[in-house]
């Protein structure tokens, strides 16, 4: 996993909206949608291509998919649940909603890391000519659950990419879509939206003001949470657990908080906020980095039947926007 996009500190262009075993492949898969009608959704309660394209054809990356294989351990449940203070699912029992993210990471050797900690480029991913990769944020649809303790896959296309120019320089917009299938059905389906952004110093900047909502949650993100989530997603970024390069090379203030952990205590604290809801679309978006140790809190709102708006901030404003619709 990557950082969560600092959105405050380049300008933003739009991108569209709304484990064990791990083997790659590069088999063209198709995926049939009808399993949504299946009735249950989320509830509340190694081989690669040789030749890699270069980056002065983006469009030549567009197509390029892979295929992860993973099982859905108790081992690494365990793990997760200990990070997020929650019980293990028993086998067969629904995962929690994101925790998907923990499971289909390619091990990449530590020779095969560039110096933030991240795989080096040119792999899946376009090279984008050694700048910054963000987690932006994405757009997630559940069809059904995945179950703990049986073998799934993992189906991921670039869908798009678009080169454009901002005020930090030269900005490389990726969407890639996930596609997560069990027992041949399809469980979830994700947009991913990554940017690539040239090296610059962070700049301190304060978000909109946190809004008024139906239910809220304070967290605080202690660098073993931070370390933890590393752990349980395989993420060797350096900025979210190594204070002297975070701070030193990259120049923010502490640890770095990863934009998929907001997320999924956000759409946490929503299903504890609505343990009845069925979720059917989940949509985020990152704003400005949050650091750790400082507090923040995760809230939102209903507003309109079968729809919720979510929020996460510290004293500085919004950090994470989201949307969520549901049954």
């Amino acid at each position: 996993m990557d950082e969560q996009a600092q959105i405050g500190q380049i300008e933003m262009h739009e991108v569209p909206r709304l484990g064990s075993g791990v083997q790659l492949s590069r088999t063209p898969v198709s995926v049939n949608t009808n399993s949504r009608n299946a009735g249950f959704v989320a509830s509340c309660g190694k081989t690669r291509q040789q030749r890699n394209p270069t980056m002065t054809d983006t469009s030549a990356w567009i197509g390029r998919s892979e295929e992860v294989h993973d099982q859905l351990s108790r081992n690494l449940l365990m793990r997760i649940a200990a990070t997020f203070g929650e019980s293990t699912p028993a086998h067969g029992e629904a995962l929690p909603p994101l925790w998907q993210w923990c499971f289909f990471q390619d091990p990449i050797a530590e020779n095969g890391l560039g110096e933030d900690g991240h795989p080096a480029r040119g792999g899946f991913l376009p090279p984008a000519d050694n700048r910054n990769r963000m987690w932006a944020g994405g757009r997630v649809e559940f069809f059904r659950p995945l179950e703990a303790g049986g073998e799934a896959r993992r189906v991921s296309t670039i869908k798009h990419i678009e080169e454009k120019h901002g005020r930090t320089g030269a900005l490389l917009f990726v969407t890639v879509q996930h596609d997560y299938l069990q027992d041949g059905r399809l469980a979830i389906r994700e947009e991913q939206d990554i940017v690539y952004r040239e090296p610059s110093p962070p700049k301190s900047s304060s978000g909109e003001p946190m809004v008024a909502g139906g239910w809220r949650e304070a967290v605080t993100p202690t660098p073993t949470l931070l370390f933890r989530y590393s752990a349980v997603t395989f993420n060797g970024h350096r900025i979210h657990y190594d204070w002297p390069y975070v701070t030193e090379t990259e120049g923010y203030a502490g640890l770095v908080v990863h934009g998929p952990l907001i997320a999924t205590l956000n759409l946490r604290a929503f299903c504890r906020a609505n343990p009845d809801a069925r979720l059917r679309r989940f949509a985020y978006r990152g704003l400005r980095p949050l650091i750790a140790p400082q507090p923040f809190e995760v809230g939102g709102r209903i507003v309109a039947p079968g729809k919720a708006e979510l929020w996460a901030g510290d004293h500085n404003g919004l950090a994470q926007k989201a949307e969520v619709e549901f049954d």
